[in-house]
């Protein structure tokens, strides 16, 4: 079995290897020549690379009996208070009741996951190279950093990739363990343990990520010495990014060509969900966990940790006191411990409230616990933010205020943290009235009407989570007025506070971490278990209800139970579209705070040029179109990665599949799915990434305050763009899921036109939209060291050298844009 993966992963790499090294040997050629014909001496490094930390230890808290070095350390142990509570939960599901039928299931789709998740790791190695020709560069031969200060950046970028990488992998391991428990614990028919087992699951990656990322920051805080503690933050922001934007972007890809190759079988040939027959059910699996668990583990890891860089960039940058910049990071960090314990806290009690009620029901709504454990979670931790402010700050600067008003603020992030998934329910869940007219609507007027009705809930949803949004973050607005900027100083101490006050609404978002990161786990671990239930055909093992009742004491219900799993994924659904516009709010509204970051080094701490930032400095104007071209590039590509592979899909399924006289599809039909899965999945991503790489090179280089109008650019119309596409997508996907659990007319005409709304939907949810979140964060990040170089460069050389350099990036990001619709289309037997 593993020989056969192993071969479709290499297949699926070897069409775009050779391509890659190619263009990688032509793009370091063209960097480092043309950079190094230019660079000259200088003897300052600069940038947030330069960064110097404070003494932690110089500031005592909790009225002197503890200094910031040492209350930090504490937080360590919490740290591993939660890797230890993941990996409780990990064993306890390893260890739960299951068919051998369905654990055999499980378990090839874990080997498929694993093969998919070693090609993708090479693939992401590949692509740091281009990252690492950067940082050599600027920080090498531009700015002359010692060799060592150079090797830590780039150590920690790979630290970064490999906690990305790291959780993802544990993501997959705990979800392929879950979707066979979560199966087999449906068969006697009671809904509780087919809610717990998904929920456990997610909890567990959300402690274990958390935990993780807190833990290497916290070491980098603690134990690195001040001077270098920057480049570990800086090296490690980029590095996750660009881990997750590669895991987050591939698999989207590939979970949506599968899927859709696996969903028109049932339009087609009238066969049921996940027919074992049908060769791209395995590859639906594979994508389930490659786009709805890898991804987002990843993607969650590096919110969670350039979130947290982007702070202390500010902190160190914006604020002028030492002192105060040492109460800033220890309360920060002290907060971000805090969402450990108000998680699991929230857990703990939600489950408690939920076993009470619905423990020996037959029947349970299973959106209710995951609503109320969002809004607990979200009451605890607003309540423990004001309390460990009040203890850890209860003076800032002078100000004996302002840790209420920071409270406050914070409060505004973790109380959107429940609230957009509140409304984001309004638009995507099975009870919705957005939905139940997508099915109103398909019923008269086919899939045409449906799919128009996803438009409008999209579309409607971008309008209440955009005011949402705006409002909260005006009541932070309002709070940095508040003394912020002198906190009771002579002079003024903090600069712009409204921009740290947006950060920490950003941070806010995070609040309750663990618990948004279980809800989005919870959908993958139901979509599978539906799959794990067909394909392991466990109705037609010869006596298999005696077998059960004999080793298992369980009674067996296979009708209830097959009710309960698709009923159950209608809630996956659900909660999977809720974490979305979290994630990529959270990645815009932290984007901002990246953004001063450059805004203060172009204008040496808003001193000079100012009046750049402004619509009547053409260039940043001609900067904020630029923007809106590229997330709307970004959205074609991306879904074109998805029409041709799932084509492809589609067309090999449809002229091998086998309906008579077979149980299973073979090994070797299944394995050419994953093939094709994997080589458009590489292929698109491949486009992708050098057109954003060399695209943001190319708009830093034409004139620093265009690139800031781009940045600015690319996070509106993306998060617009994402909110509508994830709603839109999901409003699809659950109408699909009334017509075939609530109307149960599979097979009709009706559930025809929902499948094909669905499939129009796959790309929308869970490739474009998702994969904006990590692709704004890259280039926001990478961004601080490309417009670094452009200023640079053109100070020591002019700028025809920098505009020759931006005509000349901007030329290779073209070729991969054209690249990704004309090298990728779909060609007609003729061409």
């Amino acid at each position: 079995m593993r020989t056969w993966l192993a071969t479709a992963a290499f297949q699926g790499r070897r069409v775009v290897s050779d391509f890659l090294r190619r263009t990688l040997v032509v793009a370091t050629l063209l960097t480092v020549g043309a950079a190094a014909a230019v660079a000259q001496p200088n003897n300052e490094a600069g940038g947030e690379a330069a960064l110097k930390l404070p003494d932690l230890s110089a500031v005592t808290f909790l009225n002197g009996a503890i200094d910031g070095h040492r209350l930090l350390l504490i937080g360590i142990l919490f740290c591993l208070f939660g890797l230890g509570f993941g990996m409780v939960i990990y064993m306890r599901l390893k260890n739960l009741p299951v068919h051998r039928s369905m654990r055999e299931i499980s378990e090839l789709i874990y080997e498929t996951c694993k093969t998919y998740l070693i090609t993708q790791g090479k693939f992401i190695l590949l692509l740091w190279a281009f990252i690492a020709v950067i940082i050599l560069l600027y920080f090498g031969l531009l700015q002359h950093m010692e060799a060592m200060r150079v090797a830590i950046i780039l150590a920690f970028s790979l630290v970064g990739i490999a906690g990305s990488y790291g959780v993802a992998w544990f993501g997959i391991r705990v979800n392929t363990f879950a979707n066979s428990r979560t199966a087999f614990a449906s068969l006697p028919g009671k809904p509780f343990p087919v809610y717990q087992i998904p929920l456990e699951a997610g909890m567990s990656i959300g402690m274990m990520l958390i935990s993780v990322e807190l833990l290497i920051m916290l070491v980098i805080l603690l134990f690195i010495p001040g001077d270098y503690a920057g480049p570990c933050f800086i090296g490690f922001a980029i590095g996750e990014s660009l881990g997750a934007a590669a895991l987050r972007i591939a698999g989207g890809i590939f979970t949506k060509i599968a899927d859709i190759g696996s969903d028109l079988m049932k339009i087609v040939f009238k066969i049921k969900e996940d027919d074992a027959r049908n060769p791209g059910v395995i590859a639906d699996c594979t994508g389930d966990n490659a786009g709805d668990s890898v991804g987002p583990s990843a993607d969650g890891f590096e919110t969670y940790g350039v979130t947290g860089v982007a702070l202390i960039t500010f902190i160190l940058l914006g604020v002028r006191n030492p002192v105060v910049q040492v109460q800033l990071l220890v309360w920060i960090f002290v907060m971000r411990v805090m969402m450990l314990v108000a998680s699991s806290l929230s857990y703990f009690l939600n489950g408690a409230i939920a076993k009470a009620k619905y423990g020996r029901a037959d029947e349970m709504n299973f959106e209710h616990p995951l609503t109320s454990l969002v809004w607990i979670t979200s009451i605890v931790s607003i309540a423990l933010t004001f309390l460990v402010s009040y203890y850890i700050i209860p003076m800032l600067g002078r100000d004996d205020t302002q840790w209420w008003k920071l409270a406050v603020i914070i409060s505004c992030g973790t109380l959107a943290g429940a609230l957009i998934p509140e409304l984001v329910k309004s638009f995507t869940s099975v009870t919705s009235r957005h939905v139940k007219e997508v099915v109103i609507s398909a019923e008269e007027g086919g899939a045409s009407l449906g799919i128009l009705s996803g438009f409008v809930a999209g579309n409607f949803s971008g309008y209440y989570l955009g005011l949402s949004m705006m409002g909260l973050m005006s009541i932070a607005f309002y709070m940095s007025t508040m003394g912020l900027s002198t906190m009771g100083l002579e002079t003024n101490t903090m600069l712009a506070p409204a921009v740290f006050a947006f950060g920490l609404v950003a941070f806010g978002f995070l609040g309750m971490g663990p618990v948004t990161i279980a809800v989005d786990s919870y959908g993958p671990v139901t979509d599978n278990a539906q799959s794990v239930y067909e394909l392991s055909l466990i109705e037609q093992v010869p006596n298999v209800e005696a077998e059960i009742k004999k080793d298992f004491n369980m009674p067996v219900n296979f009708d209830r139970a097959k009710h309960l799993l698709e009923a159950n994924d209608g809630a996956g659904n659900t909660f999977k579209a809720t974490a979305k516009p979290v994630l990529i709010g959270t990645a815009v509204v932290g984007a901002t705070t990246m953004i001063f970051s450059i805004i203060m080094a172009l204008t040496n701490g808003l001193n000079e040029n100012v009046d750049k930032l402004s619509l009547l400095h053409a260039p940043f104007f001609l900067g904020l179109i630029t923007g809106g071209a590229m997330i709307y590039w970004f959205t074609g590509a991306s879904t074109q990665a998805v029409t041709t592979g799932a084509y492809r899909a589609v067309e090999f399924i449809k002229a091998n599949i086998k309906l008579e006289g077979v149980e299973k599809a073979s090994v070797e039909d299944s394995k050419k799915v994953v093939e094709i899965c994997t080589k458009y999945a590489q292929k698109g991503m491949l486009n992708i990434f050098i057109a954003v790489f060399f695209g943001t090179l190319a708009f830093a280089f034409v004139e620093p305050f265009f690139f800031v109008g781009y940045l600015i650019s690319i996070a509106i119309f993306g998060l617009y763009q994402a909110i509508f596409m994830a709603n839109a997508g999901a409003a699809w996907d659950n109408a699909k899921k009334i017509v075939e659990v609530e109307l149960k007319q599979k097979g009709t005409p009706l559930h025809d036109a929902t499948v094909v709304g669905d499939t129009v939907g796959d790309p929308f949810k869970d490739t474009s939209s998702v994969a904006l979140n990590p692709v704004i964060k890259f280039t926001t990040l990478f961004g601080l060291l490309a417009v670094e170089l452009a200023v640079t460069l053109t100070r020591d050389r002019g700028a025809p050298v920098t505009n020759v350099l931006a005509l000349a990036f901007f030329a290779v990001s073209f070729f991969f844009v054209y690249r990704s619709f004309y090298g990728m289309r779909i060609r007609s037997a003729g061409e």
